[in-house]
């Protein structure tokens, strides 16, 4: 019977590769998402019930449930060299003249590569198995990021074919533009500085300590180059690239081999605007002499490689005029500029509209209605303001006006100065100190139909078919005065609203009487608390297990539970702590949200986070389990063992406290007896609990 599962195991293992290798080598999928999530979902359940067959290059084991405490230097093999930068054809055929005066008449060729806009790695594969992932660093040592390297799907964790035993794998991890906007959008609903491009969001994702946070950015992967190998592998770097997407490697679709630098130019022309349809970010292309022996004769500088050059593209910018500035009203009240413009294509796109993120913004620029600026897209997505050309501008053009009042409800707003705190290079706006106008109006129309927006959309309450044109239509008629309203609605209530008939109206209010019983945290991230999304809600959900607990809670004990994956010694990270903590103590200072929180446990009901019986009894204790349990799955002992204080690892090293070892236990067990790590069984982990063992199986310890 093991047998025949552990068989089963291999084979979904095994299509799922074939499908992940036809996703992302091929771009040919063969099969829906869907069916793709059955068979991981298939694979994940047979693993779960049988963990001794568990590998560490399992599909299902990319993620580390343990967040690190700081990232390690590694040591690459072989340098990774910076590459020099032209930017137009006449330096691109002194690049020429160099190469050719330098093979002193060897014939060569040319391998010309679409340069992405990401983040240079580095993977390590010992027996086609990926056992390293590091960034590029200085050139010579480089960060280790394996945690973070495996959460992204298009890197395989192991290789098929034949493959050396050591193969070093230089590529790009990157961004896609709609996950890039997809983070945006989210950093924006939780009141965050937006992420500047692509590459900053891919750089912030890979520098996560927790790699959980990496594996919902959505990262990937194209690999571009060979590093360490050992034996032979290729006589050109275009057959390197074509033997990567026989063993498994992502490799880029648009690369082109040039017999010449006529046909080198010509290539770097047709992207020129080509690349805006792409669903990535580039900036510019690499040309590489395509003879890896010519490589060595050709040589470096000292800092970058004699035979490859990168052509870069300026970014691209237009002229236009501002029609008009509006001042927007956010969720959370704060007050935004938006510049209207006429309308410019730009990047491949027409841009009508450009934030002035804030009104510091407006003064640095000098920005008034009537000025002709110059725009571009900050990482060829958002639209902003880079230039104002004064010399256009008309006569009585006056100050934009900072405002007194709520352009929505005209109540007075308040004024509050704060310093930013994110790096100047990541975000979008370069402002070292803002100022931010809030509306606190209890009664605003357009602050209340933004809160009622964001409380039902898919990440908070997930309340569906109502949308901006039924909360716009709820607020004006005074049906909806606050978030509780929405839970007191009826179905005839809806019959009088436009476009809302019997049928509209009854799926309206059956999906407001199912978000009732949504679990907690999604109550807590639906209330709009500034810097609290869906993540750090469900750490408050399950640090206190009810909205009571946290409206209670002092400020030392908010901050003690918030980001518990932060170093405290670190002062960026505690101050981050210390602001998410001080928004929910703040939120719940307000005896107005409080009254409205308390309306709503009226009609809501959340499902409380599962309970546990806590203690503190593995606390500074790090524990491996291994092997078939009877009393626990593999999520449940984990969670146990957190719950009770201690962490969890994957590995055996001398640092494990002891090993849980279940039957058919394999390799980790071997290890803990090689390095003395204490091992005991299933029941034995029960005792040190206090946890009565369903099971009769006699307690003790395996090993000591």
């Amino acid at each position: 019977m093991a047998k025949e599962v552990k068989k089963q195991i291999e084979r979904l293992r095994n299509e799922i590769r074939r499908h992940d290798y036809l996703y992302y080598v091929l771009n040919q999928p063969e099969i829906a998402d869907q069916q793709y999530d059955k068979l991981f979902s298939e694979l994940k359940s047979l693993e779960e019930a049988n963990p001794q067959f568990i590998t560490s290059d399992s599909p299902t084991q990319r993620v580390s449930e343990q967040p690190l405490e700081g990232f390690k230097k590694v040591e690459h093999a072989v340098p990774m060299l910076s590459i020099d930068n032209t930017y137009n054809a006449e330096e691109l055929r002194a690049f020429d003249e160099r190469v050719a005066k330098g093979l002193d008449g060897r014939n060569y060729d040319y391998v010309v590569e679409l340069k992405i806009d990401g983040v240079a790695s580095s993977l390590r594969y010992e027996k086609g198995v990926l056992v390293l992932g590091a960034t590029r660093g200085d050139g010579t040592k480089g960060d280790d990021i394996t945690h973070n390297i495996r959460t992204i799907k298009a890197i395989p964790l192991r290789l098929t074919g034949d493959v050396p035993d050591v193969l070093e794998v230089r590529g790009e991890v990157y961004m896609p533009k709609k996950a890039f906007q997809k983070l945006n959008e989210e950093r924006e609903k939780q009141g965050e500085s937006l992420l500047a491009n692509p590459r900053n969001a891919a750089a912030g994702s890979l520098k996560q300590l927790d790699a959980k946070i990496t594996a919902k950015r959505n990262l990937s992967f194209f690999a571009y180059a060979l590093g360490e190998v050992s034996g032979k592998f290729a006589k050109t770097h275009y057959e390197s690239l074509e033997k990567f997407k026989k063993i498994g490697l992502p490799v880029n679709p648009n690369i082109k081999k040039a017999e010449n630098i006529d046909e080198v130019i010509e290539i770097c022309d047709k992207w020129k605007n080509k690349r805006f349809e792409l669903d990535y970010q580039i900036d510019g292309l690499v040309i590489k002499i395509d003879q890896l022996n010519h490589y060595e004769i050709l040589g470096t500088t000292g800092r970058a490689p004699r035979w490859c050059m990168s052509y870069k593209y300026e970014a691209e910018r237009e002229r236009t005029k501002i029609l008009s500035i509006d001042v927007q009203v956010g969720k959370t009240g704060i007050l935004t500029p938006v510049a209207n413009l006429e309308p410019v294509q730009l990047a491949g796109t027409t841009v009508k509209r450009a934030s002035l993120h804030n009104f510091d913004e407006i003064d640095r620029l000098d920005v008034r209605e009537g000025d002709t600026v110059v725009i571009e897209k900050a990482g060829e997505i958002i639209p902003q303001i880079v230039e104002v050309r004064k010399e256009f501008r008309p006569k009585g053009a006056k100050p934009f006006p900072k405002p007194q009042v709520c352009p929505s409800c005209g109540e007075k707003i308040q004024i509050i100065g704060k310093k930013r705190t994110g790096k100047k290079e990541e975000i979008a706006h370069k402002s070292e100190y803002t100022h931010a106008y809030i509306c606190t109006n209890k009664n605003c129309t357009t602050l209340l139909k933004e809160r009622l927006n964001y409380f039902v959309g898919r990440d908070q309450m997930n309340i569906e078919n109502v949308g901006p044109s039924l909360i716009e239509q709820l607020v004006e008629s005074g049906l909806v005065k606050n978030l509780a309203d929405i839970y007191k609605l009826e179905k005839e209530d809806l019959l009088g609203l436009e476009r809302i008939a019997d049928k509209s109206a009854t799926n309206i209010i059956e999906a407001v009487g199912k978000s009732k019983h949504q679990p907690l945290w999604r109550l807590i991230a639906a209330l709009g608390i500034r810097h609290i999304g869906g993540e750090f809600a469900q750490v408050l959900a399950s640090s206190f297990g009810s909205i009571k607990k946290i409206q209670d809670a002092s400020l030392d004990q908010l901050t003690q539970v918030l980001a518990p994956a932060l170093k405290v010694k670190d002062p960026k990270k505690r101050e981050e702590r210390q602001k998410r903590a001080k928004s929910v103590c703040e939120y719940f200072k307000n005896p107005r949200n409080n009254m409205i929180v308390n309306d709503l446990l009226g009609y809501v009901k959340p499902e409380p986070p599962e309970k546990t019986s806590k203690t503190n009894k593995l606390t500074g204790k790090t524990i491996v389990v291994t092997g078939s349990l009877k009393n626990f799955t593999r999520d449940e002992i984990k969670q146990t063992i957190k719950d009770n204080g201690g962490k969890v690892s994957s590995s055996v090293s001398k640092k494990t406290s002891f090993v849980v070892a279940g039957d058919d236990a394999g390799s980790k067990l071997d290890k803990a007896r090689q390095l003395q790590v204490k091992v005991i069984d299933e029941n034995k982990f029960l005792q040190l609990i206090q946890k009565k063992p369903k099971s009769k199986k006699k307690s003790g310890f395996l090993w000591e």
